[in-house]
């Protein structure tokens, strides 16, 4: 099967940068877009992030090959009910969440005879909105499908040449798995991030101009992920919260053992952790997916 026209539904980061990419790689595909926020619609007018910003998600779809949502894990299912009527039989449904089984769920309900395909970009940035994307987002990135059992090889295929084709390496996996595996890499460091930066602007002896004028390294780390969008990121925790509770069961007790070695002055249980955690390190730097350079290549900006 050939793709020859693409809808997005929700024109932020990821919507958008999809819009880029597939100009930008796939120029012979057509676009059509809609976001729900009639400024969004303006700006991605304006941006040229597909070829045609539409005013409902019906009009969007019409005629579409590949429809992908790219909306809050929240309001998938709302959106897929919103275009069920307008989908042509054959189309392709995807999306582009961060938790898979509960999206699963809720495509299959809504779209029961549409060939319904999951997959998650792991891509993005702290920014959103319809300025946030740009074309190379997905370069470089895994993209995830989780394709329910009985999926039709064919659209699975699709899917597959379609990511490759935007510079995205693919995986298939189970989506119970997916949810785990993303909760420890992804969804965890985000509430760390969270809560450490909430930690900070609440103490008391430390005053928030304190907090901002010496952030370290670490600190200023936490403060971009904590930036990410609130919106995206209560309904992720929301829908992965089985996944999410059992990693974080498991980070509390690993905390607690770290607070023991700390009280008790066990340097040695402290060094052999930081040793591990060193090497993980270089194994991502390895695998391409971060920068080596120091202080992640700040410096030469």
């Amino acid at each position: 099967m050939s793709v020859e026209r693409v809808a997005i539904i929700g024109l932020g980061l990821l919507g958008g940068s999809l819009g880029l990419a597939i100009a930008e790689r796939l120029p012979k595909i057509a676009t059509t877009g809609f976001d729900a926020d009639p400024q969004v619609r303006q700006r991605a007018t304006e941006r040229g992030l597909v070829d045609r910003v539409c005013d409902t998600p019906a009009e969007a779809v019409a005629s579409a090959d590949l429809v992908i949502l790219c909306v809050p894990v929240g309001a998938m299912e709302a959106a897929a009910r919103e275009i069920a009527s307008a989908l042509p039989a054959a189309a392709i449904v995807s999306d582009v969440g961060s938790s898979k089984q509960s999206i699963a769920r809720a495509l299959g309900a809504a779209l029961p005879d549409q060939a319904v395909i999951p997959a998650h970009p792991v891509a993005g940035t702290e920014r959103s909105g319809p300025d946030a994307g740009f074309a190379t987002l997905f370069s470089h990135r895994w993209c995830i499908l989780t394709p329910p059992d009985g999926a039709d090889a064919t659209a699975v295929a699709t899917l597959t040449g379609f990511w490759e084709a935007l510079g995205a390496k693919v995986e298939i996996m189970d989506p119970a798995h997916h949810d785990v595996v993303l909760a420890v890499t992804s969804h965890i460091p985000h509430l760390i991030a969270y809560t450490i930066v909430g930690t900070a602007s609440d103490l008391e002896d430390v005053t928030q101009g304190e907090v901002i004028k010496y952030s370290a390294g670490g600190f200023r780390d936490f403060t971009r992920i904590a930036a990410s969008d609130p919106v995206m990121w209560r309904d992720v925790f929301l829908s992965n919260r089985e996944a999410v509770l059992e990693v974080l069961g498991r980070f509390t007790e690993d905390l607690s053992a770290l607070q023991r070695a700390i009280r008790n002055g066990d340097g040695e249980a402290l060094f052999d952790l930081f040793t591990r955690t060193r090497a993980i390190r270089r194994a991502i730097i390895d695998e391409g997916q971060d920068d080596a350079r120091p202080d992640f290549g700040r410096g030469d900006h």
